[in-house]
């Protein structure tokens, strides 16, 4: 955008989803406050963070001066780390028992294999806990059976007499001490944490728990405020598992007739989203009719942004027409790609390549070779995001043939 630009934003509403993810806001606060120094020094522009201004429970104010504009923005965090949190808190047996309730949920429902026609990226992230958490099973049973028959052989050996049932408990304990040993180190392995993420998705088969309903009821309230506080945009960011939260949120207040008539531009920005991981499974009726009613609405911008070096996101995916619930002249998401290889430079690309988790949030992050995505000048610049990428065609390497078995959707 040039001086000579018309500025379409000078306020701005961004209301982030966040994905199944227990941390605090506060590190997305500073994550954005990191990041976006880092993007204004490299793209010459500024940005100034200061406390939130807004009636929210979680948020921060933004200034900015861009392509010689001057942008306030208001971020706000839809909490739901405490639900998070809440489905988090299960022992190992009960984590055990997830494993083999989720397993089924995708398996026995061909959902998994469906999946794999699309990327094998999350679905091999997907089937990392599992495996993970089998390996730690037999390690531990092994190490438990090898303390046992120790055990025994020192009892025949010292006093002649098999200690079968010592022998049985220490096996038993020096099990349970190795599983809850991974337990403990899991922020390195992360294979409870993904199978609490994926458990959590397939515990109703798609369906959305009732706590998570009653939290996103309270969402749509939050963004009919801010559409009521006449900004000139309001932008939601769906990361992740997020995405398909915003979604079903956007798709409420819209039927509900909660958007009002002549009021600010409204966006729903989904970056590295999970959708199929839901959409496929056999009772998300109410996400796949979500997904196909927001396709079609023509007073809304969607525009959905993945990267195929995002191994934990169903890159250039479209997640309607997937689904297999596109509508005879459906309309969106414009589905694009962040491009890492091109946005980042060689040096950065080759320290991230690996880190698949800091990949899944890079679309938060600087880009040290920015083009069209940049998500500061999105969040916090002066163009809409309709403006942004009015005429912008999808990406070419798309993914659009409908794969789910599962197609039917709610009333």
């Amino acid at each position: 955008m040039s001086d000579s630009t018309p500025q379409q934003v000078h306020r701005r509403r961004v209301m982030y989803v966040p994905g199944y993810d227990p941390v605090h806001p506060r590190k997305y606060r500073e994550r954005y406050r990191r990041e976006a120094a880092a993007q204004a020094a490299i793209s010459g522009y500024e940005i100034a963070m200061g406390p939130k201004r807004t009636d929210g429970k979680f948020g921060w104010h933004l200034s900015a001066m861009i392509d010689g504009c001057a942008v306030e923005t208001d971020v706000e965090v839809m909490y739901w780390a405490d639900i998070v949190r809440a489905s988090m808190s299960h022992g190992i047996l009960a984590t055990y028992g997830q494993l083999a309730r989720t397993a089924w949920a995708y398996i026995g429902s061909g959902a998994l294999f469906r999946l794999m026609r699309l990327r094998k990226g999350p679905v091999i992230a997907a089937l990392y806990p599992v495996v993970f958490l089998l390996v730690q099973l037999v390690l531990a049973i092994c190490i438990g059976v090898a303390s046992a028959l120790a055990v025994e052989w020192v009892g025949v050996q010292l006093i002649g007499i098999p200690l079968s049932v010592f022998g049985l408990i220490l096996g038993l304990v020096m099990v349970w001490a190795v599983l809850d040993l991974f337990r403990r180190y899991d922020n390195r392995f992360l294979a409870y944490y993904l199978m609490h993420d994926y458990a959590f998705s397939a515990r109703y088969g798609g369906a959305y728990p009732l706590a998570q309903e009653t939290r996103m009821a309270a969402f749509a309230d939050r963004i009919e405020a801010a559409l009521n506080a006449d900004p000139d945009e309001v932008l939601i960011v769906g990361h992740s598992s997020g995405a398909y939260l915003a979604v079903s949120i956007l798709a409420d207040l819209i039927r509900a007739g909660r958007v009002p008539d002549g009021g600010p531009k409204l966006a729903l920005l989904s970056l590295g989203q999970v959708i199929p991981m839901v959409s496929f499974l056999p009772n998300a009726h109410r996400l796949r009719a979500d997904l196909a009613f927001l396709s079609m609405r023509d007073d809304i911008t969607w525009v959905d942004v993945t990267a195929p070096g995002d191994g934990c996101a169903f890159a250039l995916c479209d997640p309607v027409a997937v689904t297999g619930v596109a509508p005879e002249g459906k309309r969106w998401p414009l589905v694009i790609s962040a491009a890492f290889t091109h946005t980042l430079s060689p040096a950065r690309w080759k320290a991230l390549r690996w880190r698949l988790f800091e990949l899944h949030f890079q679309y938060l992050n600087a880009f040290d070779r920015p083009g069209d995505y940049e998500y500061f000048r999105i969040t916090a610049g002066p163009e809409t995001l309709q403006s942004r990428f009015a005429g912008r065609a999808p990406s070419k390497s798309r993914i659009e043939r409908p794969v789910n078995r599962y197609r039917d959707q709610a009333a």
